[in-house]
C-alpha cells in the first residue's frame, strides 16, 4: 500500500488567506501613497498659485503707484482734468494698492512681507498728499470750479497762491518731476522689493519642504510598485510551485501508469495519496482477478474476459494494438495434431513474454489469434515494433523434434486512431489481412 507522506504541504487556503492580506496591505500602502502624493502635488500647486497671486498683488501696488504718478504728471503737464478724475477713479473706486494689501493679510507666514507692502503703502499715501497740492496748484491755474472734494482740502501756500497761472503749472510740474518727488518713489519700490524678496523666502523654504515631503512620499510610492511586483513574481512562482507543476507532473505520471508524487500543496497531496491509494487498490484488484476468469488456461495470456477488460481501461492515445495470426495452423493441427498445435500456441505466448515489457498485455482472443497491447508509446515507434517483430518471428522459425517451424502475420494499430474499441480492432485486423495478403510471415501497419 502508498504511505501517506507526513511532511504537510503549504494549504493552498492558508497561501489563498496569506496573498489576500498581502494585496490588502499592499493597495492599502498605494493607495495611501498615491493619496498622499496627490495631496502633495495639490499642496505645492496651491502654494504656487498662492505665491503668483501675492506676488501679483505686490506689483499690483506698484503698478496702481505708477499709474498715480503717471496721471498726476499727464495733468500738471496738460492740465487736461480728465487725468485728475482717472486719478481719483483709481484711488477711491479700483483700489488696486488696498486690494493688494487685502490680499496679502489673509496669508498665513506673510506678516514680513505684510509689512513691508504696508510700508509701501504708507509711502504711497504720504506722496499722494504731494500729489494732490501739486493737482490744486493746476486747478487753480486752470479755473476748475468742479473737483473732488479732496483738492478743496489742499490749501496752497500764500507764495503759491500769488503765482500767476503759467507760474502755478510750472510749479506743479515741478512737484511732481524733481529729485524729492522721485526719492519718495523710490522708497516705495525699495519697500516693494523687501516684500517680494520676503515673499521668495518664505516660498522658497515652502517649496523645498513641500519637494522634501514630495520626494519621500515618491519614495514610498516605488517601494509599492516594487513590493507589487515582486508580489506578483512570487505568486506566479508560488502558484507553479504549488499547483501548476504538481498537477502537470501527475498528468504525465499517470499516462506512465504509475503513482503520482505527493508533492506541492497540502490539498494536492491530499489528492495524490487518495489516487494513489485507488491505484494501489485498482492494481490489486486486476493483480487477484481469478486467474480463470481473465487468463486462458493453456497458455496463459489474458482470455478474452481480460481483453475487454485491459480495452476499457487503457489509453487509446498512447498504446499500440498488435493483432496476432499463427500462419497455416490448421494444418499444423491436421498434420502434427491438435497437442502440437497447443503447444505451438504455448511457445508463442512464451516468445511474446519474452520479447514485450512486463507492463503489455498479452491476450489470446481466438483459436490462434492473439492480441498485444504496447502502452505508453508514442505514434511513432514502428521501426521498435518491427523488430521485435522479425525477432518472434526467427525464434517461432527454430524448431524442434517435437514442433515444426511457425510463423505469425501481424496487423498493427495505433489507438490515437480509432473511434472506439471496435474501430481501433478493425482497423488491425484488416492491416493483419493486409500482412497475410503479402505473403504471410510478416506485418503491416494500417494506413487510411
Amino acid at each position: 500500500m502508498v504511505k501517506h507522506d507526513e511532511q504537510k504541504g503549504i494549504s493552498l487556503r492558508t497561501v489563498h488567506i496569506w496573498l489576500i492580506i498581502g494585496a490588502i496591505i499592499i493597495s492599502g500602502i498605494m493607495f495611501y501613497s498615491t493619496y498622499d502624493l496627490s495631496s502633495s502635488f495639490y499642496r505645492i500647486t496651491a502654494t504656487s498659485e498662492e505665491q503668483i497671486a501675492l506676488r501679483k498683488a505686490a506689483r499690483e501696488l506698484m503698478e496702481a503707484s505708477d499709474y498715480l504718478t503717471e496721471r498726476v504728471q499727464r495733468f500738471s503737464v496738460q492740465g487736461d482734468i480728465r487725468f485728475m478724475n482717472e486719478y481719483f477713479k483709481e484711488v477711491y473706486e479700483t483700489k488696486h494698492r488696498e486690494e493688494a494689501i487685502l490680499t496679502m493679510s489673509g496669508v498665513s507666514g506673510a506678516e514680513v512681507a505684510l509689512a513691508e507692502l504696508q510700508a509701501a503703502m504708507d509711502e504711497s499715501v504720504l506722496l499722494m498728499n504731494r500729489e494732490c497740492y501739486a493737482m490744486r496748484l493746476v486747478v487753480e491755474a486752470k479755473g476748475y470750479s468742479d473737483y473732488p472734494q479732496e483738492i478743496q482740502s489742499v490749501k496752497l501756500s500764500d507764495e503759491d497762491q500769488a503765482l500767476a497761472p503759467q507760474e502755478k503749472m510750472r510749479r506743479a510740474t515741478i512737484m511732481v518731476h524733481d529729485n524729492g518727488y522721485y526719492e519718495r518713489k523710490e522708497r516705495i519700490r525699495e519697500k516693494m522689493g523687501a516684500s517680494l524678496d520676503e515673499l521668495e523666502q518664505m516660498y522658497y523654504s515652502t517649496d523645498a519642504s513641500a519637494l522634501e515631503s514630495l520626494r519621500d512620499e515618491m519614495l514610498v510610492l516605488r517601494l509599492s510598485i516594487t513590493l507589487l511586483i515582486a508580489g506578483v513574481f512570487f505568486l506566479v512562482w508560488l502558484t507553479s510551485r504549488l499547483g501548476i507543476h504538481p498537477v502537470l507532473n501527475a498528468v504525465e505520471h499517470i499516462k506512465a501508469d504509475s503513482t503520482i508524487p505527493e508533492v506541492g500543496a497540502n490539498e494536492f497531496r491530499y489528492l495524490a495519496n487518495a489516487y494513489n491509494k485507488m491505484y494501489y487498490a485498482y492494481k490489486s484488484s486486476l493483480e487477484h482477478l481469478n486467474f480463470k476468469a481473465s487468463h486462458d488456461e493453456l497458455t496463459g495470456a489474458y482470455n478474452r474476459s481480460g481483453y475487454e477488460l485491459i480495452l476499457s481501461s487503457i489509453d487509446f492515445s498512447s498504446t499500440y494494438m498488435l493483432l496476432f495470426d499463427v500462419d497455416n495452423f490448421k494444418t499444423i493441427n491436421d498434420t502434427y495434431g491438435h497437442e502440437a498445435g497447443d503447444k505451438a500456441l504455448i511457445k508463442l505466448v512464451r516468445i511474446l513474454k519474452s520479447n514485450f515489457r512486463d507492463d503489455d498485455y498479452i491476450c489470446r482472443i481466438g483459436g490462434d489469434e492473439f492480441v498485444v497491447f504496447m502502452g505508453h508509446s508514442a505514434n511513432t515507434q514502428s521501426r521498435q515494433i518491427l523488430s521485435k517483430i522479425e525477432k518472434i518471428n526467427k525464434e517461432l522459425t527454430e524448431s524442434n523434434e517435437e514442433l515444426p517451424p511457425i510463423s505469425i502475420s501481424v496487423g498493427i494499430a495505433h489507438g490515437k486512431n480509432a473511434d472506439s474499441a471496435e474501430d481501433w480492432f478493425a482497423k488491425a485486423d484488416e492491416a493483419m489481412y493486409q500482412a497475410k495478403q503479402n505473403g504471410k510471415h510478416t506485418y503491416a501497419f494500417y494506413s487510411n
